[in-house]
C-alpha cells in the first residue's frame, strides 16, 4: 500500500474481504453500491480504482466480479474441510434457486485444469443437466467451461439466469426481446421481454469436457 485508505475506501475494502470470505468470490459494483449506500455502481467503481492505485486490490477487466485482493492467489482456494489448498477450476453441480452460481455449497470439487486452456479463459466448469443442447455436442453429464461475463453477442452459447432458473442456451436478441434457443428440436425457445422480465447472463461457454472425464473439446 502506498498511501493509507480513506474511511470510505476502508469500508469498500472491508466489504470486499467480507464477501469473499463468506461467499468465496468478490462482489459486483452494484452489490457494493447497495451495501454501502452509493447512488450508483459508478461510485463504487471510483472507489475500486482508488483501491487499485493504492495497491490493495487488483482489477480484472471483462468480468463484473473482477476484483482480486493484492495478497490473494488468483487461482487458489482453501478447502475448509482439511485446510489444503484446492487449485484449478471449480466444478459447479446443482445450483440452488436464487443463489449465486459460485456459492461454496454449489462447488462439487476442483478440476486440475488451467483456466488459460480455454480462450477466453474459463472461470468455472458447469455440469450439464438435460439434453437441450445435444445437437451442438453438449450432453448430459458434460462439463461446460464458462467464462464469466455479461457481454454477449447473438449466437453465443450462454449460461443465463431467468428468475430462479439457470440454463444453458444459445443467445439471440432483437430490441427488448431475447430468445434463449435450445439446440434440440424437442425444446421450444424461451422468449424474454426485458421490459417486464429480468435476465442475467452469468457467462459464455468456451469449451466442453466430455462426460466430466477430462477429454476437453473446443
Amino acid at each position: 500500500m502506498t498511501r493509507p485508505l480513506t474511511p470510505r475506501q476502508q469500508n469498500v475494502y472491508d466489504f470486499i474481504v467480507k464477501t469473499m470470505h463468506e461467499l468465496g468470490y468478490p462482489p459486483t459494483r452494484a452489490e457494493i453500491a447497495r451495501a454501502l449506500g452509493f447512488r450508483s455502481p459508478n461510485a463504487a467503481e471510483e472507489h475500486l480504482r482508488a483501491l487499485s492505485k493504492k495497491g490493495v486490490i487488483r482489477m480484472v477487466a471483462g468480468t463484473s466480479r473482477g476484483i482480486r485482493l493484492a495478497n490473494q492467489e488468483a487461482e487458489s482456494r482453501v478447502d475448509e474441510g482439511d485446510g489444503q489448498t484446492a487449485s484449478g477450476l471449480p466444478i459447479i453441480g446443482d445450483v440452488a434457486a436464487g443463489s449465486p452460481i459460485l456459492a461454496a455449497e454449489h462447488i462439487d470439487r476442483y478440476c486440475p485444469m488451467p483456466p488459460d486452456f480455454f480462450s477466453p479463459r474459463a472461470d468455472y466448469l458447469l455440469r450439464v443437466r438435460g439434453l437441450s443442447m445435444q445437437d451442438v455436442g453438449i450432453l448430459e453429464g458434460d462439463l461446460l467451461a464458462v467464462h464469466r461475463t455479461n457481454r454477449v453477442r447473438d449466437g453465443q452459447i450462454v449460461v443465463a439466469r431467468l428468475e430462479d432458473d439457470v440454463t444453458v442456451k444459445r443467445f439471440k436478441r432483437q430490441g427488448h426481446k431475447v430468445w434463449l434457443i435450445a439446440e434440440n428440436p424437442d425444446f421450444a425457445p424461451i422468449e424474454i421481454d426485458l421490459r417486464h422480465q429480468e435476465l442475467e447472463i452469468e457467462g459464455i461457454g468456451v469449451g466442453v469436457i466430455r462426460g466430466g472425464n477430462g477429454q476437453a473439446l473446443h
